[in-house]
């Protein structure tokens, strides 16, 4: 905050889904406002009325306004006070703070009481003593492609959750393609278009285990497009794990089939709308962030949709001071356990970062491995350094080398190119 803080005034707002309670301090200490107000437009106004009153009759040139990122309720009241005309006069900086900083911030305070007021007053007094280090509100453009990144990923999700909600139903109905090793499993993907058909088509395993090689070669070509490259072998591995399966009584297989059908039209249903949310991300990102993300999408990798979604958290690059901020912010950071001479060598993750920015980053990672080697030695030397958890260590490790690169990138404007311009150590 480069503002002057003697000429400025404080303000803490505790927002709650039906009211925002706000507190206003000058940078000594002094209370000038206490109020309660409806988490609505008219609400809105009325403190935006009382902060320009206060400022006018104090002689206050700038003001600050911080709030807790509470879900989704601070969103509306952050756009409008960091956008309204009214305001910009005094050139105003909008926060919105995380919880966590906050609260511990708040055990400072021994003995208080815990109110919405004095909630408000403790938000107030963290940004009067310079406690804030995140940026500030970003405004609509940002919220558009944040929506739509932070969507996407809720589809994700939920897509991730039907696969392993549908594992019980799969094992109770072919029990041997659910727990078969990778190398005895006739499909590479059990959530695939040929696997879907034989988890829907064939009622019941005695179809498939009495069915002869060559009705199972013609179905497996059929429903996989002529791709398998061993279709006879395919359809072998299929018939022995239906043959290795559980038998259920009659009555159950009906009940499964439609269950399983459901799970894979949901999951198709899901698919669908990634690819409708994808085109919508890639004709928002078009108009902002333009030279940040052509930096963003030359790395090898990262296409339209992880750029975006990286930029739609990060905002601006000037933000960060340094790459080390940046991952901090994301929660890429591991905290160190030492003691004496003691050093722990099991460290975790901190994750008190912004959860939608460490996905993107760690899915860029992912991606960027397979299409860079100096990221894929990487991610292999890590991996091989560990018994254990090997493939989320190294992929937490490589995101965070990643990160380094992501900095360098669009702090110095440049593209990416094999000979690490950008990639700042």
């Amino acid at each position: 905050m480069k503002n002057n803080f003697m000429s400025t005034l404080f303000v803490g707002i505790d927002v709650s889904s039906k009211t925002n309670v706000l507190c206003a301090l000058d940078f000594r200490g002094n209370q000038f406002i206490e109020m309660q107000a409806l988490n609505n437009q008219p609400g809105a106004e009325s403190i935006l009325e009382n902060i320009i009153d206060c400022l006018n009759s104090n002689g206050l040139k700038h003001v600050v306004i911080a709030l807790e990122s509470t879900s989704f309720y601070s969103t509306h009241i952050a756009n409008f006070l960091s956008s309204n005309e009214d305001l910009m006069f005094y050139k105003p900086l909008v926060y919105c703070l995380n919880p966590k900083s906050v609260a511990n911030y708040r055990k400072s305070f021994v003995d208080m009481d815990k109110t919405d007021p004095l909630d408000a007053y403790i938000i107030a007094d963290f940004a009067r003593v310079g406690r804030i280090t995140s940026e500030p509100w970003r405004g609509a453009q940002f919220l558009a492609l944040q929506r739509l990144s932070r969507h996407r990923l809720h589809i994700v999700e939920c897509i991730t959750r039907e696969k392993a909600y549908m594992v019980s139903n799969i094992y109770l109905k072919f029990s041997e393609l659910a727990v078969l090793d990778k190398k005895e499993q006739p499909f590479s993907n059990t959530y695939g278009t040929t696997s879907a058909a034989v988890l829907t088509e064939f009622l019941s395993l005695d179809d498939i285990a009495y069915s002869s090689i060559e009705e199972l070669v013609e179905f497996v070509s059929a429903k996989g497009k002529n791709r398998f490259s061993d279709p006879v072998g395919t359809a072998k591995l299929l018939q022995k794990a239906a043959r290795d399966s559980y038998r259920l009584d009659k009555v159950l297989y009906e009940p499964l089939n439609t269950s399983i059908s459901s799970s894979f039209n949901l999951i198709k249903a899901f698919d669908d709308e990634i690819k409708t949310i994808d085109k919508a991300i890639e004709k928002t990102i078009k108009g902002l962030n333009s030279t940040e993300y052509q930096s963003l999408i030359s790395i090898p990798g990262i296409g339209p949709v992880l750029a975006s979604g990286i930029l739609a958290e990060i905002g601006s690059i000037n933000s960060f001071n340094s790459h080390n901020a940046l991952a901090k912010y994301a929660g890429l950071t591991w905290r160190v356990n030492q003691s004496g001479n003691y050093s722990a060598d099991d460290t975790r993750m901190t994750k008190t970062g912004n959860k939608y920015l460490r996905y993107y980053l760690i899915e860029a990672a992912n991606s960027v491995k397979n299409n860079i080697p100096e990221y894929r030695d990487f991610y292999n030397k890590k991996y091989s350094e560990v018994t254990t958890h090997c493939h989320k260590r190294a992929l937490a490790l490589t995101s965070r080398k990643l990160v380094r690169l992501i900095f360098g990138l669009l702090t110095k404007n440049q593209i990416y190119s094999s000979d690490k311009v950008g990639d700042t150590q």
